[in-house]
């Protein structure tokens, strides 16, 4: 096993720090996989409920009408959710999009959004007019406010209380921490915030932002009290093998509302060809909680590598997971960089490509993104990226399976050694 790792770049010392931290983890790992058993059967047992068949794989061209496929995917979809209605669509083209769907959709002129977790992640600024862009939400005259978490990274709840208001319409709950040093939240404290809004405006549409935390625990956030919960297929849902799309799931007018804002008013949910893409979304879907535990895994052994070595890492290596990311702090650009050149070389795909911080439409400061992945951008892969902006944190995610997560990991740090940016 050595001799391999040798040879795809892994010095003897990386290496048997690797295998140091590993023996730590063995329980931790199998907690996760009882997870993943739970989730696995609970995805089985509602594709045997909604008699999922062969049929159903075939798709639609045209219109799209009387997709036995797609309408039996969005049941299956909301059974695992415990909602009333699901929207899993490839028109949906990522989860950006789809959370600018559900906001446009169940938000009217005159309304409020409001974030009590602080600040959205980057690309939502504009959705939002935060940062001014064509079609945002601002122009349509909707409003924003958001009450910033305590310093401890709990929520300000007398804040909270503060702010809601009769215009308040619909709260944003984001699960992940994106690009910030806080938090991610787990399920339980999403329900025990949802109950406080809830106790005051009973009548608050409360949405959550579920990129990255799908199938990390054994319940999501529309169960304990949540509206609607938005993801991407290219992240923890699709399982590796979605190319494309985007879920929502919830109360059925938030669906409804939804559906119609997608394709047009009178149309809704009725229209929308799947083309050849469902058994991608399926197979994708039956994968998922697997998929998820490799992820969850490789996070882990992240944080426990980088944490034993100085950096600052978030969540740090014995705290519970409330999604997938794993963010460490370098305080310096050449170790972000260097990070995600270590990532890119793991891949099996592009492996000989250096990655380089860009433009990226949506953020602030210039992004380095590492990603050699089947699906272009699919952040259930192995994946890992950042702002080039203090405090140079770089945000690692994914691995379809454990062992290229560990075989990334090794390398990322590998890369920090030959720079002379850490010792071993």
């Amino acid at each position: 096993m050595k001799e391999i790792y040798q040879s795809l770049g892994i010095s003897e010392p990386v290496y048997r720090l690797g295998e140091e931290i590993l023996q730590t983890l063995a329980e931790r790992f199998a907690r996760i996989d009882e997870t993943a058993e739970y989730n696995q059967l609970k995805v089985i047992r509602a594709m045997q409920r909604h008699k999922v068949s062969e049929a159903c794989l075939l798709g639609t061209t045209g219109y799209g009408y009387n997709d036995l496929g797609r309408e039996t995917l969005e049941a299956v979809y909301a059974e695992i959710f415990g909602t009333e209605d699901a929207l899993v669509r490839p028109q949906i083209t990522c989860g950006t999009h789809a959370l600018a769907l559900a906001l446009m959709s169940n938000l009217r002129p005159g309304d409020e959004l409001y974030s009590p977790v602080g600040k959205p992640y980057d690309t939502l600024e504009e959705v939002i007019g935060i940062r001014p862009s064509k079609g945002s939400l601002a122009e349509y005259g909707i409003t924003y406010r958001q009450t910033d978490l305590l310093p401890d990274g709990s929520f300000d709840y007398d804040g909270i209380r503060a702010s809601l208001n009769e215009k308040t319409k619909l709260v944003t709950i984001q699960r992940s921490k994106g690009y910030q040093t806080r938090p991610s939240f787990s399920v339980e404290k999403i329900g025990e915030l949802i109950r406080f809004i809830k106790g005051i405006r009973p009548d608050m549409i409360c949405m959550v932002d579920n990129c990255y935390g799908e199938f990390v625990e054994r319940i999501e956030p529309t169960d304990v009290g949540a509206d609607l919960v938005v993801g991407s297929l290219i992240k923890n849902p699709g399982g590796g093998l979605a190319p494309i799309g985007g879920y929502l799931a919830g109360k059925k007018e938030c669906i409804e509302n939804a559906a119609y804002r997608l394709t047009s008013p009178g149309l809704g949910k009725e229209v929308g060809a799947s083309l050849g893409i469902l058994p991608q979304f399926y197979q994708g879907l039956f994968l998922a909680p697997t998929v998820t535990a490799s992820a969850l895994k490789s996070a882990i052994f992240a944080a426990n590598l980088y944490e034993r070595h100085g950096f600052s890492v978030l969540p740090d290596g014995s705290e519970p997971r409330a999604d997938i990311i794993q963010a460490v702090t370098f305080g310096n650009p050449d170790a972000l960089i260097a990070f995600c050149e270590g990532i890119q070389s793991a891949a099996p795909v592009d492996s000989h490509v250096v990655p380089e911080p860009w433009d990226m439409p949506g953020y602030d400061a210039q992004v380095i993104m590492a990603a050699g992945a089947f699906v272009s951008g699919s952040s259930i892969e192995l994946s890992a990226d950042g702002p080039l902006k203090e405090p140079y944190s770089v945000y690692f995610q994914g691995g379809l399976t454990w062992p290229h997560g560990k075989l990334g990991i090794l390398k990322s740090f590998q890369r920090l050694v030959d720079k002379g940016l850490v010792l071993c």
